[in-house]
């Protein structure tokens, strides 16, 4: 991790106001040593004082030795669980350091297969028969993340606008205005286009008429 990761990272633990991690040490040390010394006159409590009197003052040390040394291990558990945090956060908002080389490999071996998901994609945002900016914007992004050209995307909206507008069996105005227009945009014949989607629209009604 680089220098001003974890500056950033201390700038956003600072706000905790901890101690340093030395006092959480000292904790742990001087309570194991509070209860190792409680345990020795819990067995051999010596002739010092009256045995009972020791045993139950052994007893007492063990107990603050053990809150003593839990004290410092819970401040170091939890300083552990703020860094942990601050990390994921910090890693949520950093930009990628480069380019996802194992999609980049999965696109170049099974490039049909990445083809067939953005063309389900556009069929999809082309189901209600428009396609709205937020949909076209994510699409441009699958478009870019699969690596595929400008010119095949735009094929593939082209093809999914007309099945949309064909698949009632009728070709509105509006959907021939729409289909020219996208076509058009990418570069296509939109008559050419329209008379494909009213085809299509055709051998769909046709389709209809026979089931009944």
């Amino acid at each position: 991790m680089s220098d001003e990761i974890d500056s950033i990272i201390e700038d956003r633990l600072s706000v905790f106001d901890d101690e340093p991690d030395l006092n959480d040490w000292v904790e742990v040390m001087c309570g194991a040593a509070m209860a190792v010394i409680g345990i020795f006159h819990l067995v051999q409590p010596g002739e010092l004082v009256d045995p009972d009197i020791m045993r139950w003052f052994a007893a007492a040390v063990v107990a603050a030795g053990a809150v003593w040394a839990g004290h410092g291990l819970k401040d170091m558990a939890v300083k552990e669980v703020r860094r942990s945090i601050a990390i994921l956060e910090l890693s949520g908002e950093m930009p990628a350091e480069g380019p996802n080389h194992g999609l980049i490999r999965d696109v170049l071996l099974n490039p049909e297969d990445y083809k067939s998901f953005l063309i389900e994609a556009y069929n999809s945002a082309w189901d209600d028969g428009i396609i709205t900016e937020e949909e076209l914007n994510e699409l441009k992004s699958f478009q870019s993340a699969l690596g595929i050209s400008d010119k095949e995307a735009a094929e593939m909206n082209v093809e999914a606008a007309i099945k949309s507008a064909a698949k009632d069996g009728d070709i509105s105005e509006k959907e021939e205005s729409m289909i020219k227009k996208i076509a058009e945009e990418a570069d296509m014949d939109g008559e050419s286009k329209v008379e494909e989607a009213k085809t299509k629209a055709k051998s769909k009604s046709k389709s209809k008429s026979k089931k009944k």
